[in-house]
């Protein structure tokens, strides 16, 4: 039902979501491994922000930074898993127009976010590996704290601006979003409108916020490498490169598939539709499963309470 006759209307009552079109004999069965995957991410980015919200003694950057990670992947996760499931297993496809603006804002500040997060604890990484003596009086929890708001501040400022140009503008008849949740570009798809502008911005967003986190992140592990380098032990090079590498093969997954999907919708033409929706989903979900995995577990002091909690005992 459409709000106004004619073409177009001022908003849609509701969108209606595929899900993952060409698999859809197969819905049932896919759901099983979102819906694992989902819980992992949920259960140990829950555990890790929990431990080191509770025990004062990791009440330093790295740790700060690693419970902004674990708020944002909970966020990032959530805000479409539970669609995604209620499409596959209850072929609930209908979403409201305020639900589905609420969605795209909170994947798109909150990818934002994360990556103004990977970006400061790269920066962290660095100030700890090249300036231990001065680490704890250049990153105090005060500067950690601003560091958090304006990697915040950032997302909203940015992203705001797509849900209230969408809400101005008027839509088509067809309502139907070819994929499991409402992303900005897919959205727009279906504006009876000039769309220029918006597109331009979300390039300009896009580029301007994976670039200026992307150049400091590589500056700060060139620098670390360096660092790394010129240790005199031989096993501690090799334990810090398996440290940097793990680190790094997380951030390229964040951002390979983040571009990978931003880009599919504006160039990838001949990419297959079920390529594009399943990387489309997965860029939302593995991120936030792997990233307290490698990050939290691998961390002596996070993985230590993780068995003391679970065992009762002193690791």
């Amino acid at each position: 039902m459409m709000l106004a006759s004619g073409n177009c209307s001022s908003h849609p009552v509701f969108f209606i979501l595929l899900g993952m079109p060409g698999l859809e004999n197969s819905h049932f069965w896919i759901a099983f491994p979102f819906c694992a995957m989902y819980a992992v991410a949920v259960i140990s980015n829950i555990t890790v922000f929990h431990i080191i919200r509770t025990d004062h003694t990791l009440h330093e950057p790295m740790y700060l930074f690693l419970a902004m990670l674990a708020v944002t992947d909970l966020v990032l996760s959530s805000s479409t898993q539970p669609k995604l499931l209620a499409i596959l297993w209850f072929h609930d496809h209908e979403i409201k127009y305020h639900a589905c603006l609420i969605q795209i804002f909170f994947i798109h500040a909150f990818s934002s976010v994360e990556s103004g997060v990977f970006m400061a604890m790269a920066v962290d990484r660095y100030v700890a590996i090249c300036f231990p003596l001065r680490h704890s009086t250049v990153l105090t929890p005060w500067v950690v704290g601003k560091l958090g708001a304006a990697v915040m501040i950032r997302g909203v400022v940015w992203v705001s601006p797509f849900c209230f140009m969408i809400s101005s503008m008027p839509f088509c008849p067809n309502k139907v979003i070819p994929q499991s949740y409402c992303e900005h570009m897919a959205v727009l798809k279906l504006v009876c409108d000039d769309t220029r502008v918006n597109r331009a911005y979300g390039l300009f967003v896009a580029f301007s916020v994976v670039g200026f986190d992307v150049i400091i992140i590589s500056i700060s592990y060139v620098m670390i490498l360096k660092a790394v380098l010129q240790l005199p032990s031989g096993e501690a090079r090799i334990k810090a490169f398996g440290t940097c590498a793990s680190h790094l093969c997380v951030i390229l997954a964040f951002y390979i598939l983040a571009l990978f999907t931003f880009l599919t919708h504006r160039f990838g033409h001949r990419v297959p539709r079920v390529v594009h929706i399943m990387l489309a989903n997965l860029y939302l979900l593995v991120p936030p499963m792997l990233n307290p995995i490698i990050y939290g577990v691998r961390t002596k002091q996070i993985r230590d309470r993780v068995i003391q909690g679970c065992c009762g005992k002193d690791p």
